[in-house]
């Protein structure tokens, strides 16, 4: 039984950490950067150095919410 409920779960945290993780990139790239949104990594717009900033500073922020969030769910059996 725990098994059919822990699946579930996982992939709602895995949501909840996603969007949890956006937002706090978002912020973190205003703070950071002064603009409004992070560069598009297919835009021309861009130079390299910042779309390897961001892609950088994101994975970071998407590496640390996953953690917390498999941390705070890890249970010893």
């Amino acid at each position: 039984m725990k098994q059919v409920i822990a699946k579930p779960a996982r992939i709602a945290g895995g949501v909840l950490g996603g969007l949890i993780a956006s937002t706090v990139f978002k912020h973190v790239w205003k703070l950071a950067s002064g603009k409004d949104e992070p560069p598009e990594a297919d835009s021309t717009r861009y130079g390299w150095g910042e779309v390897l900033v961001a892609a950088a500073l994101q994975g970071a922020i998407f590496g640390v919410v996953k953690a917390v969030i498999e941390r705070a769910a890890a249970r010893d059996d």
